[in-house]
């Protein structure tokens, strides 16, 4: 079987100076756009990734043994006082300008739905206001027995916090390693990504499932696919374009090329 050549030549933008007229085009005349962002467009904003963040006192740590329920069970204090080691890493960060550039391709695109697998919150903070958070927020808390969005009481100093209502710990409300996505958000990302005209996939590795199986879901549904990222991804060779750098510089500049 000959191998799939991959993006011809004339698709594949390898600076800001060097988008693909015919995606510009593209980009101008679509109706519905999905986006798929990971942590490569947050590391631009000095987010450090999953496992960047272990670093002094956590370098110790292996961070998938403690993103898991079974972690959360077994030393409750020790996860939340992780992630609130996260959460202070995050709340460092503002948004670049690829975030600000996603946000400003909402405003001109008639649909348009950001699907994140980051938990930073930044995409909002940028002005993004369609943004579905498949991994959560590393910035809120939940009910670890029901499952509810809920902040710690003030007056609460417990580590790791109890919930107001039922007395249960606080957990950070992301997804973790053995846990299901939650299924409003995933089946929202599955419909964006059969409906769009164009799929974005941006800053992330293609590895983590069900996400990296959204750029396919669109291919098979007759949308054009755009990765940005400056390394190749098992996505790479099945695009129909290749933006060969960063979001921050290569957002802003096909958002020119498309409306300017």
């Amino acid at each position: 079987m000959a191998r799939d050549p991959g993006p011809a030549e004339d698709t594949v933008g390898s600076s800001a100076t060097d988008i693909p007229e015919s995606l510009a085009t593209t980009l101008r005349g679509a109706q519905k756009v999905a986006v798929l962002t990971g942590s490569g467009v947050s590391a631009e904003s000095g987010v450090p990734t999953f496992r960047d963040a272990q670093t002094g006192f956590w370098a110790r740590y292996d961070p998938m043994e403690l993103a898991t329920p079974e972690a959360f069970e077994h030393d409750p204090r020790l996860v939340w006082e992780w992630y609130a080691w996260r959460r202070e890493l995050v709340g460092k960060a503002d948004p670049n300008p690829g975030h600000e550039a996603l946000a400003e391709l909402e405003s001109l695109v008639p649909d348009f739905v950001l699907l994140t697998q980051n938990v930073d919150g930044l995409h909002r903070e940028a002005g993004s206001r369609n943004a579905v958070e498949l991994h959560g927020n590393i910035m809120r808390s939940k009910c670890s027995v029901e499952g509810v969005s809920v902040e710690p009481r003030e007056d609460d100093t417990e580590v790791p916090p109890s919930c107001p209502g039922c007395g249960a710990f606080l957990r950070p409300d992301v997804v973790w390693f053995g846990e299901a996505l939650p299924a409003g958000a995933i089946e929202d990302a599955f419909d964006a990504a059969r409906e769009c005209d164009v799929f974005f996939s941006i800053g992330t590795s293609g590895l983590v499932q069900p996400a990296a199986s959204l750029a396919f879901e669109a291919l098979q549904h007759g949308a054009a696919v755009v990765e940005v990222n400056s390394d190749d991804t098992p996505l790479t060779r099945h695009a129909g374009y290749v933006l060969r750098g960063g979001a921050g510089e290569m957002l802003p500049a096909l958002v020119r090329a498309a409306y300017d």
